[in-house]
């Protein structure tokens, strides 16, 4: 049995257009949430869009508007308790992400197919991707692709030091408004493809696996989402020949990548220091 993919199926090429588009702009995203230790933000935001996309369902509304007011409502309330309410970063996300995840559920269950619904939220469904929906993911990537250009130099800068960019006079406010727009642009796009509860996955999993392997940023986002492409074609291809679902398949190719790019790293550098070694006499 091969595991090539059928691609003379509509629907699969779809899929494979859409979770590229997905893989792309979840690589340059998650190379920045890697470097800037932001993975629970990430997870929240995904989370987070749990009431809006539930209800959008429920009213037959737009999903990706009602994800997408709904992560922009929970960054605003991190931000409002973090300046009223005096919390830490960490502490204002945990209440948040939990209020948001309890009222989507409850939106869901006044719904006449709960289980039905919470499976598409929570999981996607990558192979149901429409052309509309991939006219969606193109724009959303090219939105996201043009902005980390734009604040390439802001973001590097906060990255290094909030000190050094005021000096190069960059608003660390602004560079981390933009950072935290390509979260929830990344995370509210991908839901399509992988679900709320696995966007995270695609989201850190390639950025994590590319980074022992280059040094610059560029390179990282690039390498990160070769992985991230192959990671959706060999999910797709295991959801195909081994009838399992599209989006844990790739999230869980996803992290076999990174869990393979680790233990490659480990035993190039045990291999590289046993060699370095000199020889006893």
């Amino acid at each position: 049995m091969t595991f090539l993919l059928p691609l003379e199926h509509a629907f699969l090429l779809r899929a494979l257009v859409g979770g590229s588009l997905v893989a792309v702009l979840c690589a340059v995203v998650g190379t920045w949430v890697v470097i800037r230790g932001m993975a629970f933000l990430g997870e929240a935001l995904a989370h987070g869009m749990l009431p809006g996309v539930a209800l959008a369902t429920v009213l037959g509304a737009p999903v990706l508007l009602g994800g997408a007011a709904s992560a922009v409502a929970m960054t605003i309330g991190i931000g409002a308790l973090r300046r009223r309410g005096r919390l830490a970063y960490d502490t204002s996300i945990g209440l948040l992400f939990v209020a948001m995840l309890a009222i989507g559920v409850i939106v869901i269950s006044h719904s006449g197919s709960f289980a039905t619904d919470a499976t598409a939220i929570l999981f996607g469904d990558v192979l149901a991707i429409s052309a509309e929906d991939l006219a969606v993911l193109a724009v959303a990537t090219a939105i996201g692709l043009t902005l980390a250009v734009v604040a390439h130099r802001a973001l590097v800068a906060v990255a290094v030091d909030t000190r050094v960019a005021r000096v190069l006079g960059v608003r660390p406010a602004w560079a981390e408004a933009a950072l935290t727009g390509l979260v929830t642009l990344a995370v509210v796009a991908s839901y399509q493809a992988v679900g709320s509860l696995l966007v995270v996955g695609m989201l850190l999993a390639p950025a994590v696996a590319a980074r022992p392997w280059v040094r610059g940023i560029g390179a990282a986002m690039v390498l990160a989402g070769a992985i991230g492409i192959a990671a959706v074609t060999a999910g797709l291809s295991l959801s195909w020949h081994l009838g399992t679902a599209a989006g844990a398949s790739i999230a869980a190719s996803a992290i076999a990548a990174a869990a393979l790019s680790a233990l490659l790293r480990s035993l190039f550098v045990s291999r590289r220091s046993a060699s370095a070694v000199p020889a006893p006499l």
